[in-house]
């Protein structure tokens, strides 16, 4: 700093007055950086001063690393208010459909700077990950959580039943739960998680004949436009089309499903305190919940 202002000015006074110091600290600086590097940097004269070769060499490394000192300045800055950073957010539902769809759109419109990745887990390796840091934020159904979870509601979706196109229920206009009892319900479901089909459990009782696989909602679509059972499915879900696959909506008071915001307490990041935020606090003023 001192070395670009006085190679700026050609003086050790003018360059004082430009950074606000006394014209002797300014002197006395240089010249303790030029006894360290063994080199003259300038030469000194009655009408002020001048580089020396040596000094010319040294000004463009001089000038890089202050270049480089304000870009760590201001990333530090922008970190440090939550405006630049990432965001790792695992979903155990993806987020294809309404609300979930137009918060990220308005999180991501104020907060170019924040990089937010995705990750879709089953709510036993969200709850890891979380614990583990590994994310640093979720979206699961409030079912899904544990018993020491750190969450927010965030908003709730209607619940629907996914029909192959041919299956006699899809000539109805609305469902209810005894009309699903004696079908065939396909979930997802892995050894160490069956949270999907306790829920299910809850809402049509044990006596459903339930089918469980490792795999993602499309598998699960997959095999229900095949014949092979039916599912439920939320209403963000039915926002895509799905060939051969048709959805009905369950006519029950309890036919729905709540998505809760997760995240260690433990994180101090501030992108991921502002994603937080952001995502409560829209919730809030929408009544999504």
């Amino acid at each position: 700093m001192y070395l670009e202002a006085s190679a700026t000015t050609g003086n050790f006074t003018r360059a004082a007055k430009s950074l606000g110091i006394n014209s002797s600290t300014i002197s006395r600086r240089v010249g303790r950086f030029e006894d360290e590097l063994g080199l003259a940097l300038f030469e000194r004269h009655r009408g002020g001063i001048r580089l020396t070769t040596g000094g010319r060499a040294i000004l463009p490394h001089v000038r890089r690393a202050l270049a480089e000192l304000d870009a760590i300045r201001h990333t530090g800055e922008q970190n440090g208010i939550g405006i630049a950073g990432e965001v790792r957010l695992a979903v155990r539902m993806p987020p294809i459909g309404e609300p979930l769809r137009d918060l990220l759109e308005r999180w991501h419109k104020r907060n170019r700077g924040v990089v937010l990745t995705i990750l879709e887990m089953n709510e036993w390796e969200i709850q890891n990950a979380v614990r583990e840091r590994r994310i640093d934020v979720a979206l699961l159904s409030d079912r899904m959580l544990w018993h020491d979870a750190t969450s927010t509601p965030l908003y709730r979706e209607r619940l629907l039943a996914a029909l192959p196109c041919g299956h006699p229920l899809a000539r109805r206009d609305a469902l209810d739960w005894t009309s699903l009892q004696d079908e065939v319900l396909l979930v997802q479901g892995w050894d160490n998680s069956q949270a999907a089909r306790e829920f299910y459990v809850s809402l049509l009782g044990r006596a459903v004949h339930f089918e469980a696989h490792a795999a993602g909602k499309q598998c699960i679509f997959a095999l229900v436009a095949a014949g092979f059972g039916i599912t439920l499915a939320t209403a963000s879900q039915s926002e895509v089309v799905f060939p051969g696959v048709t959805y009905r909506p369950v006519c029950e008071e309890n036919a729905w499903v709540q998505v809760e915001l997760v995240w260690n307490p433990e994180a101090e990041d501030p992108a991921v305190g502002r994603f937080i935020a952001f995502l409560r606090d829209e919730a809030t003023s929408r009544r999504l919940f």
